[in-house]
């Protein structure tokens, strides 16, 4: 068995998340894909915008016309991508597509390394790094993908929702 790589299909602009949903219909249709294909994202990031003087956040996507795929490349997985509606090849020269590298994925929170982490859900947590050091929370959410905790910090007076990598925290 392969091992599982991140690729970037090209889709139509704004059918991203149609691919997505695709995509997984397939899988969910499928079992034996589920094995091979283990992750379809649509990059998004959150923006400020300013409009009529209120400010407002809004999810855009980080590369429109894109897909990320967690998957194990064989003839099997490429076909039911490429064959997908509204998706228009994978990235790499030719046919061949080329998995992205470890530094191609940090900037996107991606991480594939396995850190194992010694507190879960609930559990209060001190920050010992970055802009929130010395701060204590409550992980409210885990995220091993992302390598992240959600966890509730005190900030002008209202409880407020802060995600901080796993390296910066330790368990209380």
């Amino acid at each position: 068995m392969a091992e599982a790589k991140w690729y970037v299909v090209h889709t139509y602009s704004g059918y991203e998340n149609k691919v997505k949903a695709n995509i997984e219909k397939t899988i969910e249709n499928n079992k034996n894909l589920a094995e091979q294909i283990l992750e379809v994202r649509v990059p998004m990031q959150d923006v400020v915008e300013l409009k009529d003087g209120a400010r407002k956040t809004v999810s855009k996507k980080m590369f429109p016309g894109y897909v990320l795929l967690n998957m194990e490349m064989n003839d099997d997985t490429w076909y039911v991508v490429r064959n997908t509606r509204g998706v228009t090849g994978f990235v790499g020269p030719g046919s061949k597509p080329v998995p992205l590298t470890e530094a191609e994925m940090k900037p996107l929170g991606i991480k594939t390394e396995n850190v194992s982490i010694d507190f879960g859900e609930g559990d209060s947590i001190a920050v010992v790094a970055g802009v929130w050091k010395d701060t204590v929370g409550v992980v409210q959410k885990l995220d091993y993908g992302k390598q992240t905790a959600t966890i509730n910090v005190e900030l002008f007076g209202r409880e407020t929702p802060v995600e901080i990598s796993f390296a910066e925290v330790r368990k209380l």
